[in-house]
């Protein structure tokens, strides 16, 4: 019996306790808490293989992204059940992938603002009122569904110390100078405790690759500005053909302060931001199997590597 659930909205609990019933039936999986939000909620970490190439794989950066975390989770247990059972995970011997990776995923990067948009949060509770008055300052963004922040106000995926002035100039001509539910930068990069944890955490493992899932638009970006990055044109064509994703530049008004942004500008490695599906956010979980079959590919082809 399948233990990731794919017919419910992901909820912080939901996914602490996936991941405690997937630590229960696969002894190979580790974890690791990385920091706890300002309001209480786990960010937590899930490794397994024992490969030379390490990679980071996030996902729920920003709030109604949520459906991400669990193509995560999912990735996460049918490669360990393919591993159990000596099977294939996409054509690739589980055992090869195990061997060649060893893989870290952080599912949900922004576990508050995620409770906020499936509910989880309650009307009439502190924590939802005070998101409400943030949103009360911008009328035009539907509320919860577009809450992409956390509960602070602050936009994770923009959080990060790569163009993050650059972006903060962006940011502030559109009218995002404050908290919001969207695209307001913080104060400084990494003033969140949520980005601040994935950025050390990405420091400790010093990663060969990254990936970012958000959602939507079947769109693979992996360029920041003109770095140059050995191989990631490469592994960026080879994922748009397993996907059928498109290849396109970063849009300039979103180019800026990203976690892929600043782990090319750090490590000059590649860094792929990948967008999930179609429609509006949070997409509905009937996109799940097809967003899953899109992904997978990626998955398994980033902790491999291309031949040669």
């Amino acid at each position: 019996m399948a233990i990731v659930p794919i017919d419910k909205p992901m909820t912080s609990a939901l996914s602490s306790e996936t991941i405690g019933k997937l630590l229960e039936r696969y002894p190979m999986f580790r974890t690791d808490t990385l920091t706890t939000t300002a309001f209480g909620r786990p960010i937590e970490a899930l490794s397994l293989g024992q490969g030379e190439r390490k990679v980071i794989f996030s996902a729920a950066h920003h709030a109604n992204e949520w459906i991400t975390t669990t193509v995560l989770l999912k990735f996460a247990e049918e490669l360990a059940e393919a591993a159990e059972k000596d099977g294939r995970l996409f054509g690739v011997k589980a055992e090869t992938i195990l061997n060649a990776a060893t893989i870290y995923l952080v599912p949900m990067v922004d576990p508050d603002g995620v409770d906020l948009v499936t509910g989880a949060i309650q009307p009439r509770t502190r924590e939802y009122e005070a998101a409400r008055q943030i949103a009360g300052d911008f009328p035009d963004i539907p509320f919860p569904d577009g809450w992409k922040a956390n509960l602070k106000g602050v936009d994770l995926n923009l959080q990060y110390p790569a163009g993050w002035l650059l972006a903060r100039e962006i940011k502030f001509s559109q009218g995002f100078n404050r908290p919001a539910p969207r695209d307001y930068v913080g104060r400084a990069p990494l003033s969140q405790r949520e980005s601040r944890a994935l950025a050390d955490f990405t420091e400790a493992i010093d990663p060969t690759l990254v990936i970012a899932l958000h959602t939507q638009g079947k769109v693979i970006y992996w360029q920041y500005r003109d770095y140059q990055v050995p191989g990631a044109r490469t592994l960026a064509e080879e994922f748009a053909r397993l996907s059928g994703y498109a290849l396109e530049d970063t849009p300039y008004e979103s180019s800026f302060a990203g976690y892929k942004d600043w782990f090319i500008q750090n490590w000059r490695r590649p860094g792929f931001t990948i967008e999930c599906g179609l429609g509006d956010n949070p997409l509905p979980l009937s996109q799940f199997d097809e967003i899953y079959r899109d992904v997978l590919g990626i998955l398994v082809t980033a902790a491999t590597g291309l031949p040669g």
